[in-house]
């Protein structure tokens, strides 16, 4: 029944709203004082690493880590862009006012003379990582580079990689082979067509009536968030090669 005085009554709680609320309560002071005593840290990003990108078409991989990192969820800042020829990309890249260098790779007349100018323009913007983001060409970097190179490829290696399979073909490939799932594959690069070390893979479901156009779309979507993963835990310090195998390491193991 009410209880009160004069025309101030209320009715008293009932014991199932009551014990509950004390112990929403006592959770809510329990996490103020930790982190008041710095037993609970928020999350915070790795310092940003120096990133060189290579790019051989429209350049949408840029395009997403410079959002990435806009938005403070991309650890880096890209200090280099060099593209293996006139491409969408470039222009992309120069107006978002970063430093491009154009190596049309039919300037070269071998894969070596190629990859060398290639390592003299990166080496010089002294990058920590160079992240191929759409590369179409062999790029045989010098050991200075081994564990700094990582790519991404639009399936789930060592499925339907090598040379000659990018984009469309791709994907073309794994419908033809009827797949039930696809994805994408962020690994680190060892001087052949994506035979690295695997780091990060997302997976994607193959729907009924699926096309190469509509796979394309989905999967280019957790390309924008697996790349980006795979640098943050480089520039963290969390992964570890084992010949074959990247252990991600925990924030108390990390390097």
């Amino acid at each position: 029944m009410p209880v009160g005085v004069g025309p101030f009554s209320f009715s008293p709680l009932p014991s199932s709203f009551f014990v509950p609320f004390v112990i929403f309560v006592v959770f809510v002071l329990a996490v103020f004082f930790l982190r008041a005593s710095h037993i609970i840290q928020p999350m915070k990003m790795p310092a940003p690493v120096r990133l060189a990108v290579l790019i051989s078409g429209g350049g949408t991989t840029l395009m997403n880590f410079l959002a990435k990192i806009a938005a403070g969820d991309l650890a880096a800042q890209v200090v280099q862009v060099v593209a293996s020829g006139p491409c969408a990309g470039v222009d992309r890249a120069k107006a978002a006012g970063l430093e491009v260098a154009i190596l049309n790779h039919r300037d070269y007349r071998s894969t070596d003379m190629f990859s060398a100018a290639i390592t003299e323009v990166v080496t010089a913007a002294h990058p920590d990582l160079v992240a191929l983001a759409g590369f179409l060409r062999l790029w045989r970097f010098g050991p200075q580079f081994d564990g700094r190179v990582m790519n991404i490829h639009p399936a789930l290696l060592p499925s339907f990689g090598g040379r000659g399979m990018y984009g469309h073909r791709v994907h073309e490939a794994v419908l033809a082979a009827g797949c039930k799932v696809s994805g994408c594959t962020v690994h680190f690069c060892d001087r052949q067509y994506d035979t690295g070390p695997i780091i990060v893979q997302r997976c994607v479901a193959i729907l009924e009536g699926d096309t190469p156009d509509s796979l394309t779309a989905r999967i280019f979507a957790q390309e924008c968030l697996a790349y980006p993963e795979a640098i943050n835990l480089f520039a963290a310090g969390r992964l570890q090669r084992e010949g074959r195998v990247v252990r991600i390491l925990g924030h108390q193991e990390k390097q």
